[in-house]
């Protein structure tokens, strides 16, 4: 009977420790791709994603008014997760449910369909970076005027 009762808690203990990987996981390739470079067309050569968005936080700064600014990164923060995903299924599966539902979008990325399952969080990061630098890097020409993006001096 003890036996029987054990089974439960190690899959809740197995189930526990996959999560646990795959948010550690997570975290530290999220890491590491934020300090690589960009590959972003626009971006400077050579400017990784956390240079980017200090970047942008101090042209947030200068932003009259600065709500403006800093609902940019509040928009970014809030919408960027679902469409980066939405955008990369859209992108994997150009025929299925999601891409017939998602608008034509230059942030979707091409020539990725039907991609193995491990090239899927490349495709993701790059997506985020796509996005991220359509909502604060693009100069506007109306909205939220943000300068446009330095490359910080090394």
């Amino acid at each position: 009977m003890k036996i029987i009762l054990l089974i439960p808690k190690l899959i809740f203990s197995l189930v526990q420790a996959l999560i646990a990987i795959a948010v550690c996981g997570s975290i530290l390739f999220v890491g590491y791709k934020s300090n690589q470079p960009m590959q972003v067309r626009q971006a400077p050569k050579g400017m990784t994603y956390i240079e980017f968005m200090a970047d942008r936080i101090d042209a947030a700064k200068t932003v009259k008014p600065s709500r403006c600014g800093w609902g940019m990164f509040l928009s970014l923060a809030t919408l960027g997760p679902v469409y980066s995903i939405v955008y990369t299924e859209a992108g994997i599966h150009p025929d299925g449910v999601i891409a017939k539902g998602v608008a034509n979008d230059p942030d979707i990325p091409n020539g990725v369909a039907e991609a193995r399952w491990f090239d899927v969080p490349g495709i993701w990061w790059g997506t985020v970076e796509r996005l991220s630098w359509t909502m604060l890097g693009k100069p506007a020409t109306v909205g939220c005027k943000f300068r446009p993006v330095t490359q910080a001096s090394n």
